[in-house]
């Protein structure tokens, strides 16, 4: 069932709200209804931590490593103790005596021999070793901030400086520095992490691939870098810490998205039970990945509060953002594509290094793994796709998932291998791709590492993008910019990539601590207004909203008469949070399975109103009707009643309209989609200019379509960032970060964009209950293949056979000159 522009809910679901006329379906899921969350914040009364931490918290300040590696001896603490307004000075040896477990892991993959992965032990505060520019290993906490800053400058460390390899080229050198070693008072010698290897993974069959290789017609081979990012949400992050001696209980307020896993966490590295620690997490000033986790400096921050009894505020300044956040891609990849003589696509190997950064942070290793490979074949035909992953470790700040985690790395290989194969076999790239790609007949379909796309029609979706980008007129305008003096390129990307989450125990089997499932309360007060309590979180998705709708579809209740809450584990239930797309795609069913509860409760309270059978009773739009006549009960009156009427016991019927709904998904979500874009550089400077963008995407059903204009806005502007000027880089020899500041990294500007053209062809997810496939990553998916794409179509006009993103004017103007030097490159 295919459909232009927006779909409704899927009506074999089961779930009919917003698919009735009326008030349900204006405020209900299809409707453009603008964002209920946004008036506190236009108008500044949003609450995010920065906003709650009051005049009576101590302030801390971590204290740095300056160097990538060394050995950390005394650190000098009592003149700092002694400055007017200094409360305390704690150490990683301070720490390591209160016998605090290490940073936890959530994801432990195993090695392709099944042996376990390399997992170092990461103290909150670094104790006898740092390994990376900004590693904390001590804090001074004051009065003020002013007087934890003047104290942090009076502690003297002493370093004894050791080589780094802070980049993952120099930390897979033979020669390399070692990150880690045996502890020689434990009796080991030798590397810990032999190569600075924590793991070697791979999928599918790599014999069946070689022989595939073997009979090929064609073989196209292509080097890649995919570039260490930094997030940088417009909120840097903060906490607040407290303890509370009578209760015996720790509460951390922090920007987070997923407040009831940092709990679970954080109760590990305590070793106390969730009854002894909570997390709070209200407004969120963006995350994309990057807030997901738990930090060092949150544990230090409870910590601390529980030693000292007070209340403790951190606020990290964007430098600190820098050095310490997770970084995000990172990876060199080496792929392979085998051809026939027609140009179908016969077999895809790809070896991927990754970089892990010093320490492994809580998803790190699943998402190069579980994330990546597992959504390289994408819309296509391959008879065998073969992925060899190997995560090192590198001394620089820990990487993890950024906003299209694994997923943007497969495409931008898939991708750029594609329209290397069309240059050397003299095709168009579309043709290329649409030969290859998996047509609506075929489905469902299994692709070659065993993701199943069930739904959507690819070959429509690129037709529609071409036509919308004018693909057509492409040349002529092509020709002008020649005549002109510049380059102009087309670069396409087609997307199928895994969101949301498989079944809880499928990625347990693959090493998760924890499931994917997520859960919703349903409250309905006597008014009839109603308390919506979610696990998922809202970091400026929009979720407020959307789930708003789906109440409101579902019982008729307006928009205004609903409270959503997320982000307080003292109130909600319990959830994973917020990432991987998977919001509307999990915790929206579990919404609707709470509504779809308490509708049928409340249909019972309207028959003993009736003096009727429940069977008997009809809901539409707000109203219980007895079939056949005109007696009714409104919502609101069976609220009420719920709460207020006699009888209940009798005949079985409970008192009160309060649900749960727990959802636990099938399986991935596979959006998928075609986006197009337009470049044009200008040789003499290397400076690139994105001229057009269309995007054409299948991301099923759609709650608030106004939203998923904006989140597939976003996600674009993001990929655009990575594709032509976001880079984190390290100096090879120190390991001091070259890229601290917003003076040397470059984020994208609207001066820098263009406007993006959106439009969708969509087909409802029948693995799961709303039909719903996920949007939040969609862009950033595919926009950096996109747009690299046509810079190399606009580059091979001049001969130039290589170039890695970012496409900034430096690195275009020096791959053009080694082009006019004759340079063979590695490919484009």
């Amino acid at each position: 069932m295919q459909h232009e522009g927006v779909l409704l809910l899927h009506p074999a679901s089961g779930y009919d709200g917003g698919l009735s006329g009326g008030a349900m379906a204006q405020q209900g899921p299809g409707a453009r209804v603008p964002r209920k969350e946004d008036r506190r914040f236009v108008t500044g009364r949003g609450r995010y931590v920065g906003d709650l931490i009051g005049g009576d918290a101590l302030r801390a300040v971590f204290l740095r490593s300056p160097h990538a590696h060394a050995a950390l001896g005394a650190v000098e603490t009592e003149a700092a103790r002694r400055l007017p307004g200094v409360v305390a000075v704690l150490t990683g040896r301070d720490m390591a005596a209160d016998g605090l477990a290490p940073m936890p892991l959530q994801w432990e993959i195993a090695n392709a021999d099944g042996s376990p992965l390399f997992k170092p032990p990461m103290a909150a505060l670094a104790g006898d070793v740092v390994r990376f520019v900004g590693q904390p290993y001590a804090m001074a906490i004051a009065t003020c901030e002013a007087a934890a800053r003047d104290g942090a400058e009076l502690v003297e460390a002493a370093f004894d400086e050791r080589p780094a390899a802070a980049t993952l080229a120099a930390a897979m050198r033979p020669d390399a520095p070692a990150v880690w070693l045996r502890d020689p008072t434990q009796g080991g010698e030798g590397e810990a992490a032999p190569g600075n290897l924590s793991l070697h993974w791979t999928l599918g069959d790599g014999a069946a691939a070689e022989a595939a290789f073997a009979a090929a017609r064609h073989v196209v081979e292509l080097e890649l870098i995919n570039q260490r990012l930094a997030a940088m949400p417009i909120e840097p992050r903060l906490a607040i810490a407290s303890y509370d001696s009578a209760e015996e209980r720790m509460l951390l307020t922090t920007a987070n998205q997923c407040p009831h896993e940092l709990q679970r966490l954080l109760c590990r590295v305590f070793g106390v039970a969730e009854t002894g620690l909570d997390v709070v997490a209200p407004d969120i000033g963006g995350g994309f990945g990057m807030k997901a986790y738990a930090y060092p400096e949150e544990v230090a921050l409870l910590w601390a509060a529980r030693r000292l009894g007070r209340k403790i505020a951190w606020v990290g300044e964007r430098s600190e953002a820098f050095l310490a956040d997770s970084g995000g891609r990172d990876h060199i990849a080496s792929a392979r594509l085998a051809l026939d003589g027609d140009g179908r696509f016969l077999a895809l190997a790809v070896e991927i290094a990754a970089n892990m950064g010093a320490y492994l942070s809580q998803h790190a290793p699943a998402v190069p793994t579980v994330y990546c490979a597992y959504s390289l074949p994408g819309p296509y035909r391959f008879a065998t796709v073969f992925a060899r992953v190997r995560c090192f470790f590198s001394h620089s700040a820990p990487v993890d998932a950024y906003r299209g985690a694994g997923r943007s790395e497969a495409v931008y290989v898939t991708e750029r291998l594609i329209d290397k194969a069309a240059r050397k076999l003299g095709m168009d790239g579309a043709e290329l791709r649409r030969r290859n790609l998996v047509a609506p007949g075929d489905l469902p379909f299994t692709t070659a590492t065993g993701g199943v796309l069930e739904s959507g029609d690819a070959p429509r979706l690129l037709q529609r993008a071409l036509a919308r980008a004018d693909a057509a007129g492409f040349a002529a305008r092509r020709r002008r910019a020649r005549e002109g003096g510049r380059l102009r390129g087309l670069g396409i990307a087609m997307y199928a990539a895994a969101c949301g989450g498989c079944a809880s125990g499928s990625a347990m089997a693959t090493g998760a601590s924890g499931g994917n499932w997520e859960s919703a309360r349903l409250q309905v007060h006597p008014s009839g207004a109603a308390t919506l309590f979610v696990g998922s979180h809202n970091h400026g998705q929009g979720h407020e909203t959307a789930f708003a709708q789906l109440v409101a579809g579902s019982t008729g209740i307006a928009l205004e008469r609903i409270q959503v809450v997320f982000g307080d584990t003292r109130r909600g239930p319990r959830g994973m949070g917020s990432f991987a797309s998977r919001s509307a795609v999990i915790c929206g069913p579990a919404v609707a399975l709470a509504c779809r509860r308490v509708v049928a409760r409340a249909r019972g309270i309207a028959a003993h109103l009736l003096d009727a059978a429940a069977d008997d009773v009809e809901f539409r739009d707000g109203v219980f009707t007895l079939a056949g006549s005109n007696r009714n009960a409104s919502f609101d009156r069976v609220a009420l009643a719920a709460y207020t009427a006699a009888g209940f016991g009798q005949d079985g019927r409970e008192p009160g309209l309060d649900e749960t709904g727990f959802y636990d998904p099938q399986d991935f979500t596979w959006p998928c989609g075609a986006h197009i874009a337009e470049v044009e550089i200008d040789p003499e400077t290397g400076a690139a200019r994105l001229l057009g963008y269309v995007a054409a995407d299948d991301i099923g059903a759609e709650i608030n379509p106004m939203i998923v204009d904006g989140q597939l806005h976003g996600g674009i502007a993001q990929g655009a960032g990575q594709a032509l000027m976001e880079a984190i880089h390290y100096d090879p020899a120190s390991g001091q970060l070259l890229t601290g500041s917003f003076m040397d990294y470059a984020m994208p500007r609207a001066q820098a964009l263009c406007a993006f053209e959106t439009l969708r062809v969509s087909s409802p997810c029948s693995t799961n209950p709303l039909g719903a496939k996920g949007v939040g990553e969609v862009g950033t998916f595919a926009a950096p293949a996109a747009i690299a794409n046509a810079c190399a179509d606009a580059l091979a006009q001049a001969g130039c056979q290589r170039f890695d993103m970012p496409a900034s004017p430096l690195a275009l103007w020096r791959a053009l000159r080694d082009a006019d030097g004759g340079a063979a490159g590695r490919g484009a």
